[in-house]
């Protein structure tokens, strides 16, 4: 596990590039903020979080429990699971609008298509709407 990044992973490095690329300007890993959120746009009282269907357990085709020392991985995925959702409150007492973007609309059979997932993000961004999930179509 030692090799899993928790910073600067391919989904949110694309999610990244495309939002510089349009114009909006972020903060990165806020130690200050609960749960480091990924990208944080102060202009906007928003932060972006870029979850990995695996190790936050999510429900679709992307994640699949693992077979052996399946107690240890269950164990992990609910405290991570547990974890979101306290920070996810935090933020929300403080006043941030939050959005959650999965890995699966970035990647598998059931992905965005890029321009779309992005579109949906600036839309978001430029809104009103406290929270929101995106996740792909499968």
């Amino acid at each position: 596990m030692s090799g899993i990044r928790a910073k600067d992973t391919q989904p949110e490095m694309l999610i990244r590039k495309a939002l510089h690329a349009r114009g909006f300007r972020y903060r990165l890993h806020v130690a200050s903020m609960p749960g480091r959120p990924d990208m944080v746009f102060p202009h906007y009282r928003a932060v972006i979080l870029s979850h990995g269907c695996f190790w936050h357990g999510h429900d679709c085709a992307l994640f699949r429990l693992p077979g052996s020392r399946r107690a240890f991985w269950e164990a992990k995925i609910c405290r991570n699971r547990e974890r979101d959702q306290e920070v996810d409150r935090e933020l929300a007492a403080d006043g941030w609008r939050r959005l959650a973007v999965w890995e699966c609309a970035m990647r598998g059979r059931g992905r965005l298509p890029h321009q779309e997932l992005v579109a949906r993000i600036e839309e978001w961004l430029k809104g009103s709407e406290s929270f929101r999930e995106i996740r792909g179509t499968g």
